[in-house]
């Protein structure tokens, strides 16, 4: 039988079911949900419009019915499954062994959620004063409306010398300075980027009239495919959303390996001029693109090719056409037949990054070198040049989800992904694994309290207790989110990156954008003897290598000043955080969305109970 951690919150008793390795994985990947403010702010119960995860749907609870931190009902008792350590020892959590779980439970527990328990809060926040349902909504469209940029900028950025064409979103409430150069969707699908005639949307979580608003009025009647990964009653929701929409149509992407989801994250932009293509790391609700930091990833703008023109046309030097047609066909699906044979009519050749992609499945000979991190390995076998003393280079990896990855760095972190992460050159690697530092970037408890949302910021950062209680070895290699250069330190990562970094922080070997987060499930995890790769997930990113940008040194330069670099060259990349990251303290805690914080309040004078 399922045994729950029955834990003493602030206001009674809460419960967290555990769970397997695989459920872990599963219930840690970043599923958020739209809001369910304005229901809550005017009295009614009803569910988010699409799904989400309980880290999420905490959060909306929580900027619905908001803790504050006087509110005396609340004790900030010690609860006793989360034991602090005594003051000389730092106020990192542990937990007993009694609170271990036995190994034989299987994968319902993922169903389990959080249960909540009934208790009062005070009703302060001001939506919740509303009667007027249109009022609320406009309140909200307030809340989250980023203007888009000045045409003038937003040409700039479009046509300007900005060889990595890689940005980062609009972020409410920083210093404007810094918002110079990044970008809001609403930017994104501008008519000053093309004429559109259809669109694809890949995503993970689909607010779709929140969608069809980001589009300009001209184009929100264009064709529009939707590509997800929902199953049953939550396919039903978003199909129900798209319903006032007669130019919308849905793709689903085959999961069939059991906690698998469609995490890629990517546009597909047609127009009378050419053809784009966006990979980045934004869910489709209006949170993602309002207060956090995000990456983007913006093509040229594609001519079409000449009629008559060979199948081979308008390939680029990395090979990027042939291998986002190969990653579209893993999809198997008509709809996206069309979207190939339309990337096969363009000229695809000025495209400088190489594409790296997750699809599930479990792969064998020359496919289990296509996808996730063994696909990562062999671009940078063929691709990165071998530096002397490369050995002491270090990894950086930052993300937003951890999922399970054993009992120790040995069973996966630092052996299959190692491995493929400090892959260089055609020669094979002689020096040991073990001499090549990792530095992981994941925000703190007080990098989220301090954030621009507060609290509720956390919701995006699905660790839950369940996996970090199982891998307490993989905390030493946490080190904190900052990033003073872009003015984001308070805007919480959704963004993933990884990228291999000379041991003085100023050379760049290689820098990733992607979807995927931390997990097996989103890289691959190796079966068989190492004879098979399986893959649980969809995920997608651009790996940026010196070699594609015409540097035979082997590394570019980590860009210092104001991001983006503007009229620099190529040497420099505006890497979005600040290096060398800095090492946990003593009183640093990793993030864990589904245990209470009541000791401080956050930006907002809240607290944090999830249930």
């Amino acid at each position: 039988m399922l045994r729950n951690m029955l834990q003493e919150g602030a206001h009674g008793k809460w419960a967290v079911s555990s769970s397997d390795e695989s459920a872990e994985e599963n219930s840690d990947s970043e599923k958020p949900c739209t809001s369910s403010l304005l229901d809550a702010a005017c009295g009614k119960t009803s569910d988010p419009q699409y799904p989400c995860s309980e880290a999420r749907k905490a959060a909306h609870k929580r900027k619905a019915s908001p803790l504050k931190f006087t509110d005396t009902s609340l004790s900030t008792e010690t609860l006793p499954a989360v034991k602090q350590r005594s003051s000389q020892e730092g106020s990192s959590w542990c937990l007993s062994s009694s609170d271990e779980e036995p190994e034989d439970q299987q994968n319902q527990a993922h169903k389990e959620t959080v249960k909540e328990e009934k208790y009062d809060v005070p009703k302060e926040h001001p939506l919740n004063l509303c009667k007027d349902d249109k009022l609320l909504e406009n309140l909200k469209e307030e809340e989250y409306n980023i203007t888009p940029s000045e045409t003038q900028d937003t040409w700039d950025l479009v046509t300007g010398d900005n060889p990595f064409r890689f940005f980062l979103t609009k972020v409410s409430g920083i210093e404007q300075n810094y918002n110079s150069g990044a970008l809001h969707i609403k930017d994104i699908l501008s008519p000053l980027f093309g004429t559109l005639i259809s669109s694809a949307q890949f995503n993970y979580c689909i607010d779709v009239g929140w969608l069809v608003r980001q589009y300009p009025q001209e184009f929100r009647k264009k064709p529009l495919l939707i590509v997800h990964g929902e199953k049953r009653e939550s396919k039903a929701e978003l199909i129900a959303q798209a319903r006032p929409y007669e130019n919308i149509s849905f793709c689903q992407a085959k999961l069939d390996i059991a906690f698998g989801t469609h995490h890629t994250k990517m546009m597909l932009l047609l127009y009378e001029e050419g053809l784009r293509v966006v990979i980045h790391t934004s869910n489709l609700i209006a949170e993602d693109w309002h207060q956090k930091t995000q990456g983007i990833w913006l093509s040229p703008l594609y001519p079409r090719l000449p009629k008559g023109a060979s199948g081979s046309a308008g390939e680029s030097a990395t090979n990027f056409k042939s291998d986002l047609i190969s990653y579209l066909a893993a999809y198997s699906s008509p709809a996206l037949k069309e979207w190939i044979d339309l990337i096969q009519e363009h000229d695809l050749s000025e495209t400088r990054v190489y594409l790296l992609g997750s699809t599930p499945g479990r792969f064998q000979g020359s496919d289990k070198e296509k996808w996730g991190h063994l696909r990562l390995r062999k671009l940078l076998r063929e691709h990165a040049l071998s530096i002397p003393a490369q050995e002491s280079w270090p990894l950086v990896g930052q993300f937003s989800s951890i999922g399970s990855m054993g009992a120790d760095g040995s069973k996966w972190l630092c052996s299959e992904f190692q491995e493929s992460l400090v892959a260089a050159g055609s020669g094979v690697t002689t020096f040991r694994k073990s001499d090549v530092p990792i530095h992981l970037v994941y925000p703190t408890v007080n990098n989220v309290r301090q954030s621009l949302e507060g609290y509720p910021a956390g919701g995006s950062l699905p660790y839950s207790i369940q996996t970090a209680q199982k891998q307490l070895w993989l905390h030493s290699y946490f080190h904190k989110w900052s990033a003073e250069v872009t003015g984001r330190t308070h805007a919480i990562p959704h963004i993933k990156t990884y990228m291999r970094l000379s041991p003085d922080f100023q050379k760049i070997a290689w820098f990733l954008v992607t979807s995927a987060n931390l997990s097996k499930a989103a890289w691959g995890a190796l079966e068989k003897n190492g004879s098979q790769l399986m893959i649980r997930s969809y995920e997608l990113g651009v790996l940026f290598l010196p070699s594609a940008f015409g540097l035979d040194k082997g590394y570019f330069h980590v860009g210092r000043k104001k991001f983006p670099e503007g009229k620099d060259s190529a040497t420099y990349f505006p890497v979005p955080y600040d290096l060398p990251p800095e090492q946990y303290g003593s009183k640093d805690q990793p993030w864990i969305w589904n245990i209470p914080y009541t000791d401080a309040p956050d930006t907002h004078g809240n607290m944090w109970v999830p249930s």
